[in-house]
């Protein structure tokens, strides 16, 4: 079976979409599907790569979270959307988040986006419609509505002591 033409195309169209950057089980089933490829030699390539550990879906949840996290800038809830997108079990983008979490806590990454999105402003000297522009912006890198609500009272001092 291993002299199977079709096996080994679909198999090397697997490795070649590895070689440009890692994906999930569900990616490249999905793609091998696309390229007309039957179901059970679909099954096989995807055995063998798991096999030979090209395919792992926690690691590559732990990896994407983390790129996602450190490079995008984006909060829990846009990972999560991007790792159930990709096929990823839910059990494992929690595990995902959670552990790119305890490097780079979404409050961190919330402050570093809203400081670079205001140069050398403060949110308390933003009107009213800039607020909500920094806000939907906010809500599109995938921060929670009180996480954002929160953040940018403190940043005003609405609180008496920061923590």
């Amino acid at each position: 079976m291993e002299d199977d033409p079709v096996f080994e195309k679909a198999r090397q169209k697997a490795l070649r979409l590895l070689s440009l950057r890692g994906r999930s089980v569900h990616e490249i089933q999905r793609k091998l599907l696309e390229g007309g490829y039957d179901r059970q030699v679909v099954r096989r390539v995807v055995a063998g790569l798991k096999k030979l550990r090209y395919l792992d879906d926690a690691a590559f949840a732990r990896d994407w979270a983390h790129h996602l996290a450190a490079n995008r800038h984006y909060g829990d809830r846009r990972i999560r959307a991007g790792l159930i997108e990709k096929g990823i079990a839910r059990e494992l983008i929690e595990e995902a988040i959670a552990g790119v979490r305890k490097d780079c806590p979404e409050e961190e990454v919330l402050g570093a986006v809203v400081r670079k999105k205001l140069k050398n402003r403060a949110p308390r000297d933003l009107d009213r419609r800039e607020k909500q522009k920094l806000g939907r912006s906010l809500l599109a890198k995938g921060f929670s509505p009180g996480l954002i609500y929160d953040f940018l009272r403190i940043e005003e001092g609405s609180f008496d002591e920061r923590e």
